[in-house]
């Protein structure tokens, strides 16, 4: 058995590059993972700072109006304190020209109006008719200046208003202006990250190919050492075992539970562009016992990279199954296990969202799809 033995240590080392390289993917992955919640992010950032940098130019555009509005009432307010200051020194000359003629002449016309009534009815009448256009002389004096106070009170209220609009508009172009050169610095780090991001992918792409290829030349080598078995077997004249229960291809379900992604491509949970997903994800609760979906040997029961915690099982005629992620691990390497029977227990080892199993049928060490053969 110098060639059975030769084949064990070339499928045990296999397993061990297999195994180290699912690491070193489930590290970049992580990694990818990571990469991309730094890119979003800072689209987030970056968005927010572009959304800002909105509101505050819309700030502007407002204080703008606002200005001008105020700017345009002032104006308006300079032509009325015009015309009430023009009256009011139109008032103060007519007044002072009076006062100057009663204090040479004296207050003759007054007198003359009153002396030149005809009866004491019509000096009467006289008398009440001067002493109201003197009080309206006087009130019409008082007016023009309280109007002029009033006025000046507007037209400083309305100076000290655009001034405070410029102050804040000015403040407003300043945040403005750090905005912008913060959205640069954003924009800058997003095409940063983007590079990242891309040159990461790239990386988990070669290495799952990698993987893919490390994965097919193990199940090759099983395939190899399946037929080594038989043709020793045939030349021993021993009968070969009878293939699993229900015959190959035809396989139990390994665990009760909704299929949360489906075999094929998929947008990877973790992050990153899409990926082929290799076998179908059933989602149950941590802890339910994961069963053999048909009788086999184990020829892997370890921790394999994103994987996690995960049980391989030969069914012969090139037929094996994948269990993945598992909490705990019930078999091992060698040993012989029955339909139904309990391999290990649900988990979310290795690279997982949550409590699921992971499950895989390949044929010659490629994946197929799992659904149309399970019953």
């Amino acid at each position: 058995m110098a060639g059975g033995s030769t084949i064990d240590q070339r499928i045990r080392a296999e397993r061990a590059k297999a195994a180290q390289t699912q690491s070193r993917l489930h590290q970049k992955r992580v990694e990818l993972h990571a990469a991309t919640l730094r890119y979003d992010d800072l689209q987030h950032q970056l968005g927010e700072t572009n959304a800002a940098i909105g509101q505050v130019s819309e700030r502007i555009d407002s204080l703008q109006g606002e200005r001008d509005s105020t700017q345009r009432k002032i104006d308006w307010n300079t032509i009325q304190l015009d015309a009430a200051r023009r009256s009011l020194r139109l008032h103060d000359a007519l007044l002072k020209r009076r006062l100057v003629d009663v204090y040479e002449y004296g207050d003759l016309t007054y007198v003359n109006a009153l002396l030149g009534a005809r009866s004491f009815s019509e000096f009467v009448e006289r008398w009440e008719d001067l002493r109201l256009l003197i009080a309206a002389n006087q009130r019409t004096v008082r007016a023009r200046k309280a109007a002029e106070a009033r006025v000046t009170a507007i037209e400083a209220d309305l100076e000290r208003t655009r001034m405070e609009l410029q102050r804040e508009e000015e403040a407003q172009e300043q945040a403005r202006s750090q905005l912008d050169s913060l959205a640069d610095e954003r924009r800058n780090l997003v095409s940063l990250a983007a590079v990242r991001k891309r040159s990461v992918a790239t990386e988990v792409a070669e290495m799952e190919d990698l993987s893919a290829a490390e994965e097919s030349e193990l199940e090759g080598l099983i395939v190899e050492r399946e037929r080594e078995l038989a043709a020793a077997q045939r030349a021993a004249g021993v009968a070969g075992a009878p293939p699993s229960a229900g015959g190959l291809g035809n396989f139990s379900w390994p665990v009760t539970g909704t299929i949360t992604s489906p075999f094929g491509w998929r947008t990877n949970p973790l992050g990153g562009g899409p990926e082929f997903h290799q076998g179908l994800d059933i989602a149950a609760p941590m802890g339910t016992a994961v069963t053999a979906a048909a009788a086999g040997s184990v020829i892997m029961a370890q921790w394999y990279g994103g994987y996690g915690n995960y049980v391989l099982i030969d069914h012969g005629g090139g037929y094996s199954t994948g269990y993945g992620h598992l909490s705990a691990i019930y078999v091992s390497v060698g040993q012989s296990v029955t339909r139904g029977q309990a391999i290990g227990a649900v988990g979310s080892t290795g690279q997982s969202t949550g409590p699921h199993l992971h499950f895989e049928v390949r044929i010659a060490g490629k994946p197929v799809d799992p659904a149309p053969r399970l019953h």
